[in-house]
């Protein structure tokens, strides 16, 4: 009887376990919360154009009812003609007008670079316009892209294994099917690099920060720039077309010349 009474005033009240369900339900969605934030942040590098002035956007969306509306639509909601603008983020209003590929000179399988039609301060005002449209990726920022904060050796395995395929192991570009190509990158900006990985430009694939995390991305360049700045340590590299193009040459220029080289003395000891 002494036990059983004991027991009784040993048991936890119900209002205990009902407060302790209300903390841990508190802290599980706190928790979510904020990684759900985190990782949104990491995926879309901006959600808008934040450092941009609501002038820009102004400006922006003039130069883009004027120049752009006629493919994309005025609220940039895609046409016929050209896709849906809203939510590519200035990253690729950055990447596809800095580098003169928008507007298109004529429709063809693939936008090929040229000088650019815009300033770089009518390219901001473009970008942020889009930007304001709808989340996408930002313009990055100069540490990641000025070739120096990577590791090149890093960076040199993470481009042979996501993207030598197409751009050749020494960036030297590549043709792919119906007349499209992968760009040679030996003159390309890094800001433009990694704006091409995080926004997939033509054929190019999507290399979000899952993928290739911002610090992998910084080697990646770090590595086109050492190509860049560096010559071939073998002398002339044949415009870096592959062991196989070159030694095809070497048969074919190197053994062609030996043969007629022998041709030509028998020819005059005779």
């Amino acid at each position: 009887m002494f036990k059983r009474t004991k027991s009784k005033k040993g048991r936890r009240s119900p209002l205990a376990t009902v407060s302790l369900i209300v903390v841990g339900l508190m802290t599980t969605g706190g928790a979510y919360a904020l990684f759900s934030s985190t990782a949104n942040a990491d995926d879309n590098t901006s959600t808008a154009v934040a450092a941009s002035s609501q002038s820009d956007v102004n400006e922006g969306q003039k130069l883009f009812a004027s120049n752009c509306a006629t493919c994309h639509g005025l609220s940039a909601q895609g046409t016929s003609e050209g896709p849906s603008l809203i939510g590519v983020g200035a990253a690729s209003v950055d990447f596809q007008v800095g580098t003169g590929r928008m507007p298109m000179a004529a429709q063809g399988p693939q936008a090929e670079e040229k000088p650019a039609q815009f300033t770089d301060q009518q390219v901001k005002a473009l970008a942020a316009y889009v930007a304001s449209l709808g989340p996408g990726p930002s313009v990055p920022s100069s540490d990641l892209t000025d070739g120096k904060t990577g590791n090149a050796a890093q960076g040199a395995e993470l481009f042979r294994i996501n993207c030598a395929m197409c751009h050749n192991v020494a960036g030297a570009g590549g043709a792919l099917t119906e007349g499209k190509y992968a760009p040679n990158l030996h003159s390309v900006s890094g800001k433009h690099i990694y704006e091409a990985m995080v926004t997939g430009p033509q054929n190019m694939p999507v290399f979000n920060d899952l993928n290739l995390s911002p610090q992998q991305k910084a080697d990646i360049i770090t590595y086109l720039k050492y190509v860049q700045d560096n010559k071939s340590p073998g002398g002339f590299a044949l415009g870096s077309i592959g062991p196989v193009a070159e030694g095809l040459f070497i048969w074919i220029f190197g053994l062609g010349a030996v043969v007629a080289m022998t041709v030509w003395l028998t020819a005059k000891s005779n």
